[in-house]
């Protein structure tokens, strides 16, 4: 079993800090569970474009105000308090914050934690990383 405190793990390694969002990695790859799990807050007045070419993401949305926008289709999704997104097609969106949002997250195939977006906001493969680590 594991158990984890969100905030014992703001403290420690698990939380990663981007320009205008973070995310606390409550469960990771090397937990072995085939997905990882992550609380991730996207801070007010903020926006930021993300395409995860080699993972699915679905994100549920605990608290806060924003948008979400499918970068192909120009269509714009309104995220509140229990709206849940799935990226089922490694969609390139970005997501606006109009008040800070808190975000509940798993990644499949599971991060690591040593992630960083590149360039065009993806991850690199899992496999590209198990090598690099």
């Amino acid at each position: 079993m594991i158990v984890r405190d969100l905030e014992d793990a703001r403290q420690g390694d698990r939380l990663v800090n981007s320009n205008g969002w973070d995310s606390t990695r409550l469960l990771l790859a090397g937990d072995g569970m085939g997905f990882s799990f992550h609380i991730t807050r996207i801070h007010a007045g903020t926006s930021h474009e993300f395409h995860y070419k080699h993972h699915f993401e679905s994100v549920y949305c605990v608290s806060g105000d924003g948008e979400i926008e499918d970068l192909e289709t120009g269509t714009v999704y309104q995220i509140k308090p229990g709206v849940m997104y799935a990226l089922d097609k490694n969609d390139r969106h970005r997501l606006t914050a109009r008040e800070e949002m808190v975000m509940a997250c798993c990644f499949n195939p599971p991060v690591t934690g040593t992630e960083v977006h590149r360039e065009d906001g993806s991850y690199a493969p899992a496999a590209e990383l198990a090598k690099s680590a």
